[in-house]
């Protein structure tokens, strides 16, 4: 098992499925662990890896899905999915950004692919940190996403309500809640301010 850790970035035991066995699963066991309504998994080099969520990422992430869909009902660029929505970055490499953001110009004929998993990385993968969550492991999560394609990553910190923005992976800019989140050339006039998501998250109805 330290092996296996070692490899998946310290990601920690009782986020790693046992069976399959490790080594041996498939993407297609990755959706299946959601169909039958038993949490999200990625799927890391044969291996189940679960993604963690308490109920304060939960609802930062509806809030700012909510936030961004109120600006794309206007600006009619592209489609947002949230953390049930699988990519294949690379071959046996399954990943599921709790948001993430794809234009129009993706989709041939502005028509959604069939199928369950979306065979390319997308424009903006949103990550809401959770205690469950390793630097390294999130810092694999960003080379992989930069080397498949993404051109804007978010990781949103809830326990000291600060953001990462990464623009390629070795440039970031760490805001506080006085920061803004700008959608740059993925999500163009797109702007949050952070404590504004924090305040609506936490906020009476």
């Amino acid at each position: 098992m330290a092996d296996l850790r070692e490899h998946l970035c310290d990601v920690p035991e009782d986020r790693i499925r046992l069976y399959p066995t490790p080594g041996t699963a498939t993407e297609e066991e990755s959706l299946l662990v959601a169909e039958r309504g038993e949490g999200l998994c990625e799927l890391v080099d044969g291996v189940l890896v679960e993604k963690t969520m308490g109920y304060i990422e939960s609802n930062l992430a509806i809030e700012l899905a909510c936030i961004i869909r109120n600006f794309l009902d206007q600006y009619r660029i592209g489609k947002l999915f949230g953390s049930d929505g699988p990519y294949r970055l690379f071959a046996g490499r399954l990943r599921m950004p709790d948001l993430s953001f794809v234009p129009w110009t993706r989709f041939p004929g502005r028509t959604l692919p069939k199928g369950r998993v979306l065979a390319f990385a997308p424009d903006l993968a949103v990550e809401i940190l959770s205690e469950g969550n390793t630097k390294r492991e999130m810092q694999l999560k960003l080379a992989e996403y930069f080397q498949a394609g993404t051109r804007l990553v978010w990781y949103i910190d809830p326990r000291d309500r600060t953001a990462t923005i990464y623009t390629a992976i070795d440039h970031e800019e760490k805001i506080d809640a006085n920061g803004i989140l700008d959608g740059r050339d993925v999500l163009p006039g797109f702007t949050l301010r952070l404590g504004d998501l924090f305040a609506r998250a936490e906020g009476p109805p």
